[in-house]
């Protein structure tokens, strides 16, 4: 029953791939256009509205990614992972999508940063899980037998890093952008703003880059 799922399983990863990257595209895009002070403020603000609606997309591929790897490594015959632990990584999964679309209807909340705050400690918690799970089978073949498939893990684990640092690096946009927003656009609220927008962009381009080398390492599975 578990290599019928394979297929599925394979399409649904592909799936999950394309509209991560795809729609993190779009948000590059639009902070590109954010950041350009020739259109009017509020041109720019409706830019951001819009940016944080398509940043669901990548955050809301990202939490199904967690049951789907582990799903497809169970029914590859990867590893053998165990019904509960699937069971497991699905719900954890639906609570993780409840935070990240509640705190968007939330907005800038005090309920909202307490929601961050218990999703920043979630992905840390699976980013760590991750570096284990392809440490060890690096370092000793096991869970992961396949090579390819434990840097795949490692490679997983690096991305949950990257983009925890761009969480991090985004909370000293709040203050910037209030200003921005309060007082107008000037020298004096744009340049600290666009200094805490770049302090971010080195690990975007890195979240980039390691979903290429992640979709690589499971299209080649080199030995």
């Amino acid at each position: 029953m578990a290599a019928d799922l394979y297929p599925l399983l394979v399409w649904f990863h592909i799936i999950l791939f394309t509209f991560w990257l795809g729609a993190d595209l779009g948000v590059a895009g639009l902070g590109q256009a954010f950041r350009d002070r020739s259109r009017s403020l509020e041109t720019r603000l409706a830019i951001l509205r819009l940016l944080t609606v398509v940043d669901l997309g990548p955050r809301t591929a990202w939490a199904l990614m967690v049951p789907s790897t582990l799903a497809l490594v169970s029914a590859g015959g990867f590893w053998a992972v165990p019904a509960w632990g699937l069971a497991a990584s699905w719900i954890l999964a639906a609570g993780w999508l409840w935070l990240v679309w509640t705190i968007h209807a939330e907005g800038q909340t005090p309920r909202a940063a307490r929601l961050k705050s218990i999703e920043f400690w979630l992905k840390v918690a699976l980013g760590l899980f991750y570096a284990w799970l392809g440490a060890a089978s690096v370092a000793t073949g096991a869970p992961l037998a396949q090579p390819w498939l434990a840097w795949k893990a490692l490679t997983f684990a690096a991305i949950f890093a990257c983009a925890i640092m761009i969480d991090v690096g985004f909370r000293a946009v709040g203050p910037p952008l209030g200003a921005l927003i309060a007082q107008g656009s000037s020298d004096a609220t744009e340049i600290p703003l666009r200094r805490a927008m770049d302090a971010t962009r080195v690990w975007v381009w890195a979240v980039y880059a390691l979903l290429v080398v992640v979709s690589l390492l499971g299209t080649l599975k080199p030995a």
